[in-house]
């Protein structure tokens, strides 16, 4: 079976492309795209097949899905324009007649009120409505989303969110990707929506705590509310259209939409999801490491 990684320069796609390889694929079962293949000289290095493939240039895509028989389509990072550009993906995989296409989709994304579900929503209907055999696997968030609340915390002892007292079951991204990798090799996963998240909800309090434990000061979680969350962005210099989507987001936490945890990730993973202080140090690890 050949295995195309979309986005195989990006993080997530990396670590896809590692977990194949740990799970027993082969470097000759393995085509990692980028939009720009220069960034996947070190993925060639080890004997995988690396293509071009733009979501915005269908032009790019049939040709990189000749002889491959399953998909990861890595969600796209433009929101409000993603649901288009899966759209020439999803195209492609059906013409090329894919027997498994993979999407990283939103938790609960056709059910949520959520200001990241829309774009997700419209891709799995997409999805359904092609009729290309797929698994949906709706990743909750990265620990790593913290990593810079964590490293600023060092400094001011304080984070910050309108997220109020709403629960995360956010999980490693190499945990994601294991899931990915997962359901990519092994039969029977053929029509499920997966809801993937750590096995362990935490709230900010408990956030708070873990960058203690991490920059051995104490830091607390200070509750915004809404405006005053958009006002600080803005201070910070976000514009008001982004920063109110940030605020949404902790909206959304707020009001539930990441709370979901089942098991269904360690259990397809085969191991427990990465512990949220363990997930944090790696994660600001890596951040020191690339400043």
């Amino acid at each position: 079976m050949t295995i195309l990684v979309t986005a195989a320069s990006g993080r997530l796609g990396r670590l896809v492309v590692e977990s194949l390889l740990a799970r027993g694929a082969t470097p000759a079962e393995i085509v990692a795209s980028a939009r720009d293949t220069s960034k996947l000289t070190d993925v060639a290095a080890r004997g995988i097949r690396t293509v071009e493939l733009d979501y915005a240039r269908p032009d790019t895509i049939a040709p990189a899905l000749e002889g491959v028989d399953a998909v990861l389509l890595i969600s796209g990072s433009e929101p409000g324009n993603r649901a288009a550009l899966h759209q020439n993906v999803i195209d492609a995989a059906r013409a090329a007649g894919v027997a498994k296409l993979v999407y990283t989709s939103a938790p609960r994304a056709t059910t949520a009120d959520f200001v990241l579900a829309p774009d997700h929503k419209a891709t799995e209907e997409a999805i359904a409505a092609a009729g290309v055999p797929a698994v949906i696997v709706r990743n909750n968030w990265y620990t790593e989303n913290y990593a810079a609340d964590v490293a600023r915390a060092a400094s001011t002892g304080v984070i910050t969110s309108s997220a109020a007292d709403g629960r995360v079951a956010s999980a490693a991204r190499a945990d994601y990707a294991d899931g990915a990798a997962a359901v990519l090799l092994e039969d029977g996963h053929l029509g499920q929506v997966y809801e993937f998240g750590g096995d362990v909800t935490w709230s900010y309090d408990e956030l708070a705590a873990a960058a203690s434990a991490l920059v051995g000061r104490e830091v607390v979680y200070q509750p915004l509310t809404t405006e005053a969350h958009v006002a600080a962005l803005e201070a910070a210099g976000l514009d008001a259209g982004t920063a109110g989507f940030v605020a949404a987001i902790d909206t959304g936490i707020r009001e539930g939409v990441l709370a979901h945890t089942d098991g269904t990730l360690s259990r397809i993973i085969g191991r427990p999801t990465t512990p949220l202080v363990e997930g944090l140090r790696a994660a600001v690890e890596v951040e020191d490491a690339a400043a």
